[in-house]
């Protein structure tokens, strides 16, 4: 898509320059940004060109994965080290090799789409958002409150995500993945994640649902549940819609079977 009404550029090289004239916005991967018209952008802001380390290790085993890295870099980490839900949550947003290549994680979060594999694995491997400030600071919030709809954050502005922080723990747990979409090469209808933390971090369960509701569902327990308190937690969560990729009774209907499915992986 052509921004035609886009007059400046600029490459970021320090913070900085990450402060916006009116009508700037961040750029990143582009791939939202230049899919649609952007009446209201007369600038872009390259965050890219800020030369952040795409993985970097955290001191408790975890790792820092930064706002620029390609979805596509995350997924071969994943391979590398045996951690499959990197690549389920990539390939859960079925897209093509250049855009794997191209769009960021950060991106993708901050666009908040339900659908947004990078939200799915965040909220589900317990992923803290580094959020600069513009006023110099920076403060951590989970990925799973700072998405708050389809579409929207809780980023206020003038602020970037810096990365997505994902603990050592949670890297070390057992994980269960389930997909579906009405369309063999559909957009995600539901997207249903779990996982059981290991010793010596202990048995508790998380369970997440996204795609299917606007903002995602974090659902937790000491240790696995039983089938009749997962189902009755799942018929207590709000939030389900309709669009044209599925009715909301038929997203919360797919999400309970899926979900049984991974506790009965995780069990």
């Amino acid at each position: 898509m052509d921004l035609h009404t886009v007059t400046g550029f600029r490459r970021a090289r320090e913070r900085a320059d990450l402060a916006l004239a009116p009508g700037e916005r961040i750029l990143a991967g582009g791939t939202w940004l230049f899919s649609e018209p952007q009446p209201g952008v007369t600038g872009l802001v390259d965050l890219t060109t800020m030369g952040w380390e795409p993985l970097s290790d955290l001191p408790d085993g975890g790792l820092s994965v930064a706002a620029t890295c390609p979805i596509a870099d995350l997924a071969a980490y994943g391979e590398r080290t045996g951690t499959p839900l990197f690549a389920e949550c990539a390939h859960a947003l079925l897209a093509s090799w250049k855009i794997w290549h191209t769009a960021t994680v950060g991106g993708n979060i901050c666009r908040a789409y339900a659908a947004a594999g990078m939200v799915a694995l965040a909220a589900t491997l317990d992923g803290l958002a580094v959020v600069w400030t513009p006023d110099g600071e920076e403060y951590r919030a989970p990925v799973a409150s700072l998405v708050t709809g389809n579409g929207t954050t809780a980023l206020r502005p003038g602020e970037v995500l810096r990365a997505v922080e994902l603990p050592g723990a949670a890297l070390r747990a057992r994980t269960a993945f389930r997909r579906i979409a009405l369309a063999e090469l559909g957009r995600s209808g539901a997207v249903l994640t779990g996982r059981v933390d290991t010793a010596p971090d202990g048995g508790a369960a998380t369970f997440v649902i996204t795609a299917a509701t606007e903002a995602p569902t974090v659902l937790r327990y000491p240790a696995v549940p039983d089938a009749d308190r997962l189902r009755a937690d799942v018929d207590a969560v709000d939030g389900w819609y309709t669009d044209p990729l599925g009715s909301a009774d038929w997203r919360h209907g797919v999400s309970a079977v899926l979900l049984e499915q991974i506790r009965e992986d995780l069990s």
